[in-house]
């Protein structure tokens, strides 16, 4: 009698060992991408989004130039902005004007890019542009999927506060730090 009950509690701990870790599937990871909020900055009007993309697929993920990103309102509408590459000349900012340079991120590996923007309204004729979701592929023409910014270290959403000025510059891939 006794050697029943101790078999099973082995048997168990040994098939617990040999479980594959589940992998991907479409509706977990249905871009081979994941888009986390890394970072955030907001100096007199002018602010910085870092945004970490995460290799959720089984291949690696080859990026080369610039996410495509659209801004969504919060009924998930494209705001009428300007979405340009680097600074945008929104601002001098050395890291979204330099050039881009190819990256692989390896499945489980992650990729930099950034959004700068200016929250500044100076045209009270229209409501200010304000985000609420993000659009995003790793490029354009590729599968895009809706992203909602959250703080890191759990904090808030974050909006895309453009004001009146309608103009959103995206910085190139590069390999996460």
């Amino acid at each position: 009698m006794l050697l029943p009950r101790l078999l099973f509690p082995m048997l168990f701990a040994a098939s617990a060992c040999t479980t594959a870790p589940p992998t991907p599937t479409p509706t977990t990871c249905p871009t081979g991408a994941e888009y986390a909020v890394t970072g955030e900055e907001a100096a007199s009007g002018l602010r910085v989004l870092t945004l970490e993309l995460t290799n959720c697929g089984a291949e690696p993920l080859r990026l080369h130039g610039y996410p495509s990103v659209t801004v969504l309102d919060g009924d998930r509408e494209p705001l009428t902005i300007a979405v340009g590459r680097g600074s945008f000349g929104i601002s001098a900012v050395a890291a979204f004007d330099a050039e881009p340079e190819p990256v692989t991120v390896p499945p489980g590996g992650s990729a930099v890019t950034g959004l700068l923007w200016r929250n500044t309204y100076t045209d009270t004729s229209a409501p200010p542009a304000v985000g609420e979701h993000l659009e995003l592929a790793v490029a354009t023409g590729q599968p895009t999927q809706v992203f909602t910014p959250i703080a890191p270290r759990g904090g808030g959403p974050i909006t895309i506060d453009l004001g009146s000025t309608g103009k959103l510059g995206v910085r190139p891939w590069t390999a996460a730090p």
